[in-house]
């Protein structure tokens, strides 16, 4: 266990049950942070008590034990290690599947509001080729959620051979969220909102990490493909190869952006692809900022073509997911000191992966203030590393898409 910038960095391997003892007791202050949070944040906005709260979230369990039995005994094992309940760790997996559940309808703004709070407010990126200006490809992404959980982040390394070894940032207590592996296959990703129906769908954390546990990008594709979520997400896959696609999914279907021309990808919290079915003729993005980000953040990252070095175009990166405009809502989110102190949103972490080198970089809270540190470890060391595979050269063909 250590820090990077101010970040907690942890290590861990062995057997599901293992790993999970580990993140729990090396993580222990971070979960009883997270579990605070939550149980103040989740009664206010439904009236239940915590209790009533965690028994609630059992009902994703046999989903989650049927489709990735391994994820369920390690958050067992987390649970063991903090010496917490098995719920609350469940609790803290689901905690945007319990929102979305739970959300107000009974006014169409108290609704939007409610929407909001469901998803993660991020704002993704793909660089690839020449729109790196290094040849690299680049993938990350500023991860914004609510402002009193940025204590409650962390670093996590998970060596779980056979499956590759893998690098995420997270809630604490949580098995899966962002990050890449040590087969070159990075995902990043940010809430979409809508209503769907109350069918119970696999959880967001579970599927994030069952892409990430892939050793093989189709496998990882299919994933995202053939899963049923329960709530709508956009997933921006990446691979080192230079290949990207960002995928739209709800629980009724899934629709799919490549890379522009430039051979660049982004993407924030609305609807870009095509307006699902069951939102058409009344869609409202969950949050009305994400069209003022998309374009600004496309503008940045255009200009990381023109870096001439790794460390020129890292700064160009880093410019692009600092912009401002719209303070203190925008690319770069800060608390906007007027909201509630329970709801209040800002960017908690800025990544950057480097996929073609294995360097794996973060930026504790807002970008505009810290620089992309890296991390301890390389993507490519340790079990399951692709590194020293030959990597058949793809010739992609980058498909200009209208991001309406």
């Amino acid at each position: 266990m250590g820090a990077a910038n101010g970040i907690r960095v942890l290590e861990v391997s062995g057997t599901p049950r293992e790993r999970g003892r580990q993140y729990g007791a090396g993580a222990s202050d971070l979960i009883a942070a997270a579990i605070g949070y939550y149980s103040e944040a989740l009664t206010q906005q439904t009236g239940m008590t915590w209790a009533e709260i965690t028994e609630s979230a059992a009902q994703w369990l046999p989903v989650s034990e049927r489709l990735a039995p391994h994820l369920v005994d390690e958050m067992r094992g987390i649970a063991e290690g903090a010496g917490v309940s098995f719920l609350e760790i469940v609790t803290l997996n689901v905690r945007g599947e319990f929102v979305y559940n739970h959300q107000t309808r009974s006014a169409e703004t108290a609704a939007a509001d409610d929407e909001r709070d469901a998803v993660d407010g991020c704002t993704s990126f793909f660089l690839t080729g020449q729109a790196s200006g290094t040849g690299h490809t680049l993938v990350g992404q500023n991860w914004d959620w609510r402002t009193l959980t940025a204590g409650t982040t962390l670093v996590l390394r998970i060596v779980q051979d056979p499956l590759p070894t893998v690098i995420m940032q997270l809630e604490a207590g949580q098995v899966g969220r962002h990050g890449a592996n040590s087969a070159g296959i990075a995902l990043n990703a940010n809430g979409l909102g809508g209503s769907f129906g109350s069918e119970i769908g696999l959880p967001q954390t579970i599927i994030r990490r069952l892409v990430l546990d892939r050793n093989d990008l189709a496998g990882a594709l299919k994933t995202l493909v053939k899963t049923r979520p329960h709530i709508a997400s956009n997933a921006l896959l990446a691979h080192r190869s230079g290949y990207g696609i960002d995928l739209e999914t709800t629980p009724h279907g899934v629709d799919w952006i490549f890379p522009d021309a430039q051979g660049v990808i982004a993407h924030t919290n609305h609807f870009q692809a095509s307006v699902p079915p069951q939102l058409a003729g009344h869609y409202r993005p969950v949050s009305a900022d994400s069209l003022l980000r998309l374009p600004r953040v496309k503008a940045g990252l255009d200009r990381v073509a023109a870096a001439r070095d790794a460390d020129e175009s890292l700064a160009l990166v880093r410019a692009a997911m600092s912009d401002h405009l719209g303070f203190p809502e925008g690319v770069c989110t800060h608390p906007d000191s007027s909201s509630p102190r329970l709801k209040q949103w800002s960017t908690l972490l800025s990544s950057c992966v480097d996929l073609t080198t294995g360097e794996y970089r973060v930026a504790p809270g807002f970008p505009c203030e810290t620089e992309y540190e890296l991390l301890p470890w390389n993507l490519y060391d340790g079990p399951g590393s692709s590194e020293h595979d030959e990597i058949p050269e793809i010739r992609t063909q980058h498909i200009a898409v209208d991001q309406h």
